[in-house]
């Protein structure tokens, strides 16, 4: 039942690279689909889908959803599967303080999370805000609810709780950078979480960004993300890394 609830929100955004809600066109939205796939001997396949739709609520609302999707297989067993869904509401986002509320949903089957989800509150500093290239970092707090699949953890005072609830501050910082007059654009976004609460209990991520522009609206990318967090479950290791290649399809 989780699950169907992810896909659910994930479905809508199906026709959406990486979305400035600062933009004043009100419907924007990309999509940007990469992997890799090995046969043979050794058969390997690792997918990866993100999407990005953005549009003006009312005059000075802006509503952002955010999905991924990453699945790896090796011989035809699966591996990973992970789902994130990021909502994000702006007010004033073309003003260069503004404040956002924000609700996210998420599952990993490589670290054995059935569904995490997060809802809080926030502000965002606009650094740069240029035609080719932005630059903005954010800060946040959020109440945050893990329930795991397991009760073993590398933390022994974890030990025996399905569920994980903590209080946490996040630092974000996104950028997009237009590069060789538009025939290349990079782009990053990142954050580290913190629990408020406890201090063995963080996390944070990378993602990191680089499209070839075809056409107008159709650009050839290599993808490249690493996470790390700090509680999981026993035995299990606290990073990993996604390095895939592409389309990005947009709108904009």
């Amino acid at each position: 039942m989780k699950k169907l609830l992810l896909y659910f929100l994930l479905f809508p955004s199906i026709l959406s690279a990486q979305i400035n809600e600062s933009d004043t066109l009100k419907i924007k939205a990309g999509l940007s689909l990469s992997g890799f796939y090995q046969g043979g001997n050794v058969e390997t396949l690792i997918y990866r889908a993100k999407t990005d739709l953005s549009f003006t609520l009312w005059k000075k609302w802006v509503f952002k959803n955010q999905n991924s999707y990453i699945y790896q297989a090796f011989g035809k067993e699966k591996a990973d599967e992970d789902i994130l869904v990021l909502n994000f509401l702006y007010l004033n986002p073309d003003r260069k303080v503004y404040p956002f509320a924000l609700g996210f949903v998420s599952t990993n089957f490589r670290r054995e999370i059935e569904l995490r989800y997060l809802t809080g509150v926030g502000i965002t500093f606009q650094a740069l805000s240029k035609e080719d290239y932005w630059l903005k970092f954010s800060i946040s707090s959020e109440y945050e609810r893990t329930y795991f699949s397991k009760t073993s953890f590398n933390y022994p005072e974890y030990n025996g709780q399905e569920t994980i609830n903590t209080l946490r501050g996040t630092i974000w910082a996104n950028g997009k950078y237009k590069l060789f007059k538009g025939k290349m654009v990079f782009t990053h976004e990142s954050y580290y979480q913190p629990s408020l609460e406890d201090a063995n209990n963080y996390r944070w991520q990378a993602d990191l960004g680089l499209e070839l522009p075809i056409w107008t609206s159709f650009s050839f990318k290599i993808s490249y993300r690493h996470t790390y967090e700090n509680i999981v479950i026993e035995n299990q290791k606290r990073q990993d890394q996604f390095l895939t290649m592409g389309f990005t399809l947009k709108n904009y």
